[in-house]
């Protein structure tokens, strides 16, 4: 049996460092990780500039040093730094911890990285611990909802067959467990005149309110979205460790000179995360060694890298751009589903199609109104706009090709006999033209009594009629000779020969005349369709006219 080797690192190493240029990935830190054949258990900790994220990453080492703490963070600590070390509960795993540099550091120039960080770690970790100030507020639940957004984002479009999510178990299995941790926590944990816990501030505090207007929708998209992307919540507060003066020299004292209550809920979170800090498992629930984080570490990193993504000065707009584009999406998604089980083409008339297009049309923008976020010019709204337009051209070329086609498969079957007859020679006799005439039309009975043909029906019959004119020409030309033949065996004059042809011309000219008129409601049909496309591209034109205003 091969057994994995033991990692010793007396101290945590720099993982990945944040330069003023692209992401660098240390190869030292990377071959430690390779080396670990174990499965691993990832805790990621993010969070402002100077919190005291490193000094619970150090509680969780097991030590009071090693991740900088406090006012010794230089430049050269930027990035994430990682500390493998063996899990405490866990025999054969370890567990990595993750320290992440801080956001809003006011001594770095160039901020555009520092979200980038965030994201990376909460890819690469199965323990998400989120460590912010005194209460949970508005801004701390957007900046953690643009970190999930993003690290969406690069999941489904990095490595997609290794973090694909085939169900629902999986995507609980592959997002990480969030552990939010309030510092210098200084509310009463209460509501409504009752205590509370801190899970259920937490709770409260993510929780949508009722109601539809889009004000409410700014207010409860976020937090649906946390819910979602997390669905095991934690909440740990902290009272303020010691006396402000010595914050500095946290790291150096001892459990002695901190407040008691303070080093109790250190504990306390010390032995959650030991006790719940999941394996990193991948899509089909494999659990990942450190070879595996490795792997991640480096997709993860050059996706970063070889992409423009936005910085935190943009979220608001990139938030808009990611929900918008998704609701567009969800709409079409929507429309094409409800117009897959309603409509069955070919359809009976025009105005049948237009109709369920316009329902479906309703439901769509219904959907895209429920998930949009800050459309405030409408711009993705009319994108959905003029592409269900196309869509909706796109449907009423398919309904007449399918018209079209099942008519001529129609026309074909019902007139087999009568093309049959004429092969045969069975109209090739005196009065075999009238023999065919009444054929014929008994045969467009049948046809025109066949439910669903669509709105080519008369224009379908009009052609198939008309391609077969010659073969009724030639059968009367044929029922002249024949008759005339027949009358003059029998000493019939030629004046009732005459008779019967001008007979027989008129019964044609009845007809040919009943095949305009029906020629004519054909026109009228094809004429309110073209109206009805006209329309329809004038619709368009006009948004496209106005999106370009804007």
């Amino acid at each position: 049996m091969d057994i994995a080797p033991l990692i010793h690192m007396p101290e945590p190493l720099c993982l990945i460092e944040n330069t003023n240029g692209p992401l660098l990935v240390n190869p030292e830190a990377l071959k430690i990780l390779s080396a670990i054949r174990q499965p691993v258990a990832v805790v990621a900790i993010t969070g402002l500039y100077r919190t005291g994220k490193s000094y619970l990453m150090n509680k969780l080492a097991g030590k009071n040093k090693g991740f900088s703490v406090g006012s010794t963070v230089q430049s050269h600590t930027k990035g994430i730094w990682m500390w493998c070390v063996p899990h405490p509960k866990k025999p054969n795993h370890t567990l990595v911890l993750l320290d992440t540099e801080g956001l809003g550091d006011v001594e770095k120039g160039d901020k555009t990285n520092d979200t980038h960080i965030s994201v990376l770690a909460l890819l690469l970790c199965s323990t998400f611990v989120y460590n912010t100030m005194n209460k949970i507020d508005q801004g701390a639940i957007d900046l953690l909802h643009y970190v999930t957004e993003l690290s969406h984002l690069l999941r489904i479009d990095t490595s997609p067959n290794l973090n694909r999510v085939d169900d629902a178990a999986d995507f609980v299995r592959i997002c990480p467990d969030l552990v939010w941790t309030l510092r210098d926590f200084y509310l009463g944990l209460e509501a409504n005149g009752q205590l509370i816990t801190a899970d259920e501030y937490l709770e409260n505090s993510l929780r949508p309110k009722q109601g539809t207007n889009q004000h409410l929708q700014n207010f409860n998209l976020p937090r649906l979205c946390i819910q979602k992307f997390f669905p095991v919540k934690k909440c740990f507060i902290f009272d303020l460790p010691t006396h402000q003066k010595k914050l500095a020299q946290l790291e150096t004292l001892h459990n002695d000179d901190l407040d008691p209550k303070f080093v109790q809920q250190v504990a306390e979170f010390c032995s959650y995360i030991f006790s719940n800090s999941k394996t990193k498992t991948l899509s089909g629930g494999i659990k990942a060694s450190g070879s595996h984080l490795e792997n991640l570490v480096q997709t993860y990193v050059n996706a970063i890298n070889s992409r423009d993504l936005p910085c935190m000065e943009s979220e608001i707009l990139t938030l808009a751009q990611i929900k918008n584009s998704a609701a567009v999406q969800k709409a079409i998604a929507h429309y094409d589903q409800q117009m897959g089980q309603k409509l069955q083409l070919p359809t009976e008339t025009l105005q049948e199609l237009l109709d369920l297009h316009k329902a479906s049309e309703k439901e769509a923008i219904e959907v895209f109104m429920k998930n949009s976020f800050k459309d405030e010019d409408q711009g993705y709204q009319k994108k959905l706009e003029m592409q269900l337009a196309a869509k909706q051209n796109d449907f009423h070329k398919r309904n007449l090709e399918a018209s079209q086609n099942h008519c001529s498969a129609l026309l074909q079957d019902i007139f087999h006999p009568l093309e049959e007859n004429v092969k045969q020679g069975v109209y090739s006799k005196p009065g075999g033209h009238c023999l065919f005439i009444q054929q014929r039309d008994e045969l467009k009975a049948k046809y025109n009594q066949e439910p669903r043909k669509g709105i080519q029906a008369e224009e379908a019959l009009q052609k198939y009629l008309e391609s077969k004119e010659s073969m009724s020409v030639t059968i009367l030309q044929t029922d002249l000779a024949l008759t005339a033949m027949e009358k003059e065996i029998e000493g019939i004059t030629e004046e009732f020969i005459k008779a019967e042809a001008q007979r027989l011309m008129e019964s044609l000219m009845q007809h040919q005349q009943m095949m305009e008129s029906r020629k004519i409601f054909h026109q009228e049909q094809v004429r309110l369709m073209e109206t009805n496309r006209v329309y329809q591209e004038a619709l368009q034109q006009r948004a496209m006219e106005r999106q370009l205003q804007i």
